[in-house]
């Protein structure tokens, strides 16, 4: 009996697991909306004068990476536990393994609009005497918190001080205390983009290697070692975002992570069946 099947070894049991499995996915989903959204709002203080077509991936890097990775996700849970080894042959190895290769590419083209962002925030100039207060009139945005900003406006323009921050190249100002927490929050997403392309690299390692029948004991090893560690780093990335209030960040890695035991579940229980030559 595999993992799952010893976890869930009833029929009720087994509808559960995936009922909650296929509800992680769908709250992915709904992710993407809400990430969208939020960058919609963003992009109406940021590019104001339009918006060019390399920076695309720097408004939208959340959601490109976000619904490249729900497309992944729904590969990996096609042929590591919906379609037998010998339906993953012809067109449909084909069609899988090219959109595989589509959502890599807007996986790590979003990896470069987070570096893009964090590279814009860490590029600010100090406006010396600059009275906040006495420019409500213009069209000055306030940075809040990462992707968030608002009006400069009475209520807002007091706490910017006596010389606030510009973010170069945007009428954005901001206290230097939240373009700070606001550049860790950025560190955050870049590193965690990167640990989660580790991911997938090691899951196509398992996957591509199990299909070839290649996957030794050795490798399977190596790999759990290195996904350890990887883990471990998105497990921190999580954690800091609840630590700094950023809710949607951390209630999406929180999603991600566990969408991914399921994942590694479909994984171990596929390669015991391949094991022992008979499905669970």
């Amino acid at each position: 009996m595999t993992l799952t099947g010893r976890l869930f070894d009833s029929r009720r049991g087994y509808r559960l697991f995936q009922a909650v499995k296929y509800a992680t996915y769908l709250a992915l989903c709904f992710n993407v909306y809400l990430f969208l959204r939020e960058e919609l709002l963003s992009l109406e203080h940021t590019f104001t004068g339009g918006l060019a077509l390399g920076e695309v991936v720097q408004v939208f890097a959340a959601t490109i990476d976000t619904a490249a990775w729900v497309i992944l996700l729904l590969l990996f849970e096609l042929e590591t536990s919906v379609l037998e080894d010998e339906q993953i042959r012809g067109w449909t190895r084909r069609a899988l393994h090219w959109t595989r290769l589509a959502c890599g590419a807007a996986i790590v083209y979003a990896f470069t609009g987070y570096l893009a962002e964090l590279s814009t925030l860490l590029d600010a100039t100090v406006l010396e005497g600059f009275d906040a207060c006495q420019r409500v009139s213009e069209p000055w945005s306030v940075l809040e918190k990462l992707d968030k900003y608002a009006p400069l406006s009475t209520a807002n323009c007091a706490g910017l001080g006596a010389a606030p921050l510009q973010i170069d190249g945007f009428q954005i100002l901001a206290d230097a205390d939240v373009l700070q927490q606001a550049r860790w929050l950025a560190w955050t997403d870049v590193i965690n983009a990167g640990a989660w392309i580790l991911v997938v690299l090691l899951l196509e390692v398992e996957v591509r290697l199990q299909l070839r029948g290649n996957l030794s004991d050795h490798i399977m090893r190596i790999n759990k070692f290195l996904k350890f560690g990887v883990y471990g780093v998105l497990f921190l990335a999580a954690a800091y975002w609840g630590y700094a209030g950023d809710f949607l960040d951390f209630w999406d890695a929180f999603l991600w992570l566990f969408a991914f035991i399921f994942i590694e579940l479909n994984v171990f229980d596929w390669q015991q069946e391949t094991a022992h030559g008979a499905p669970a």
